[in-house]
């Protein structure tokens, strides 16, 4: 139906109509893949993300068009569910938490107060922990904590994620005690040093680096129950970066995120919780 850029299936479904959009995260779009495809390219290439002021500059879009269109293009980003576990072999996983929030010292002076309640800043009060798990030489994967860090999730997230009997690499947190009836566990002390041998966390400290560059420098405000999409972002340029087992250029990158976008859709009302209440964090 050239007169309307739509397709109509004469055959199983005599009055079904739909476009090149429809199955996809861009399905129901106005926008046409004129927009769409740079924003993927981009999403897909920068190392620490795209901004929407940035997207609203560059293609001529609102900003709030534009920030609807990089959490969809987020969830195509999302890693596929059957990618089996990490380790196993002769692989090593290291495995680290960290916390996301804004800084003490550039909060208004009655949200430090209210964050703090009585107990400070310190340890991470008042922030996100997010928890991830790092294959040597392979991929990532990422786990949304909230604000707090039960021993029994942990425990529970690494064993959904790693292959027992594999070589786990953390730092001296309790909540990693227990682990070496399951697993190889080494353990770096970093109040003494960082690096002992083969014993670190140098791999998975790199990720959160990336991540907080892309999230402090070019998101600057990340609201908590968003935040997973943002580091299935890191994640997906992370887990897909150019490695000497994996010589993956932008174009490759690029041709991946296309794949990922089929039978996936996040409407608005989702997004904004319009439709209930503040989606719940997932592991």
């Amino acid at each position: 139906m050239p007169s309307r850029r739509l397709w109509q299936c004469k055959t199983r479904h005599p009055k079904a109509q739909f476009s090149i959009k429809t199955g996809t995260v861009l399905e129901d779009s106005p926008l046409g893949l004129e927009k769409w495809l740079p924003v993927m390219w981009m999403v897909a290439n920068c190392k620490n993300g795209v901004s929407s002021w940035e997207i609203h500059r560059s293609l001529g879009v609102s900003q709030k068009a534009a920030w609807f269109m990089l959490h969809r293009i987020r969830l195509g980003m999302q890693d596929k569910t059957d990618g089996g576990k990490l380790g196993g072999g002769a692989n090593t996983v290291e495995i680290d938490e960290t916390y996301i929030g804004g800084k003490a010292r550039n909060m208004h002076k009655s949200k430090r107060r209210r964050l703090s309640d009585g107990t400070g800043m310190q340890g991470g009060h008042g922030k996100t922990v997010v928890m991830g798990m790092l294959e040597r030489d392979g991929k990532v994967r990422t786990a949304i904590l909230g604000n707090r860090r039960e021993k029994k999730v942990m425990h529970q997230i690494i064993e959904d994620n790693v292959f027992p009997g594999t070589w786990i690499m953390t730092d001296e947190f309790v909540n990693y005690d227990g682990l070496a009836k399951t697993y190889t566990h080494q353990v770096v002390n970093h109040l003494e040093k960082y690096v002992e041998g083969n014993i670190h966390t140098q791999g998975i400290e790199n990720f959160w680096s990336l991540l907080k560059r892309g999230l402090g420098g070019t998101y600057v405000a990340v609201e908590p129950f968003h935040l997973f999409r943002y580091v299935d972002e890191q994640a997906f340029r992370f887990n897909n970066r150019a490695t000497k087992n994996n010589p993956m250029n932008d174009s490759d990158r690029f041709s991946l995120l296309c794949e990922q976008i089929v039978g996936k859709r996040l409407t608005y009302a989702q997004l904004t919780a319009k439709e209930d209440k503040k989606p719940e964090v997932p592991f």
